[in-house]
């Protein structure tokens, strides 16, 4: 089980609590020498990094079971960002279909797609954000994982489809995150047609945040990482864990829950801090602790 990475506060140790470990992580798969995927931590900054080209980092058992272990570990150091990218032409291609043939049954069908589905709200329940680095082809569940990110930077020569329509497979999963992440319209289209979606259009829908050109990818994403490692950890945790709250209420519930949380953050001692520090025209001296200075 992974161990707390925040001190206080919603840690990492508790989501991973709420979310039941169907099998252990496997790091390697029974075909294939190399890890499935690479991990690294520095300054705060995680970066995992899917690693399976030659099977067009399809999310196999092993793939997602995996890619929740990186995204869970403590490795010593305050965690305050998580980059998720790839290796090769194919960001993610999505499910391994030769897990899903008859063959596999309907057992272990189910725990692919319970697997992928807590790898996929585990994402958007950590309390620091996750980002998407996309350079190339995001498919399916692929697609899926991008779109369940926090942020998203793609190049320009990236796109984006749901095809399963075409092989026999609606993709209903990854329309969970997508229909949540675009216009009802734009969702039925990608996954109704299977037809691919230029870098641009994804942008313009608001399935990604930024496209940048290919060359100029890992320094914008840094940088937007960076800039989130700049900010107090509890007040960023507070404010990601309320967005996806308050999206899920309608608008009275949804006010009501932001303005009680705006009043939760005035209590933070860093709160505090960022207040004190804009009237006296200083940089802010966090404390990165969930501590309260007031009830």
């Amino acid at each position: 089980m992974a161990r707390s990475v925040l001190r206080g506060g919603v840690s990492l140790f508790q989501v991973s609590r709420r979310i039941p470990l169907l099998s252990a992580p496997r790091c390697y798969s029974q075909s294939e020498p190399e890890p499935l995927t690479l991990r690294e931590q520095k300054h705060g900054i995680r970066r995992i990094i899917l690693n399976n080209p030659k099977k067009r980092n399809a999310l196999s058992l092993s793939m997602l079971e995996t890619l929740r272990e990186n995204i869970l570990t403590d490795d010593g150091e305050d965690l305050r960002v998580i980059i998720i990218s790839a290796k090769g032409p194919v960001f993610s291609s999505g499910h391994d279909l030769k897990e899903l043939t008859s063959t596999q049954g309907r057992e272990y069908h189910t725990k692919v797609f319970q697997t992928c589905s807590e790898v996929m709200t585990l994402i958007q329940d950590l309390p620091v954000p996750v980002i998407a680095m996309v350079n190339g082809v995001a498919t399916a569940a692929g697609c899926q994982l991008v779109a369940s990110c926090d942020i998203a930077v793609a190049t320009e020569k990236s796109s984006f489809a749901t095809p399963g329509v075409n092989v026999g497979l609606f993709c209903s999963t990854p329309a969970v995150a997508i229909g949540r992440a675009v216009p009802r319209k734009v969702a039925m289209e990608m996954l109704l047609t299977g037809s691919p979606m230029s870098a641009h259009d994804a942008l313009l829908h608001g399935l990604v945040s930024k496209v940048v050109p290919e060359e100029r990818l890992e320094e914008e994403t840094l940088a937007i990482a960076q800039r989130v490692c700049q900010s107090s950890r509890p007040v960023v945790a507070l404010g990601k864990i309320t967005f996806q709250r308050q999206m899920a209420q309608g608008r009275d519930a949804a006010y009501a829950t932001a303005s009680k949380v705006m009043v939760d953050n005035l209590a933070l001692r860093d709160g505090q801090e960022g207040i004190q520090a804009f009237l006296e025209k200083r940089k802010p001296v966090w404390s990165h602790k969930p501590e309260k200075v007031h009830d």
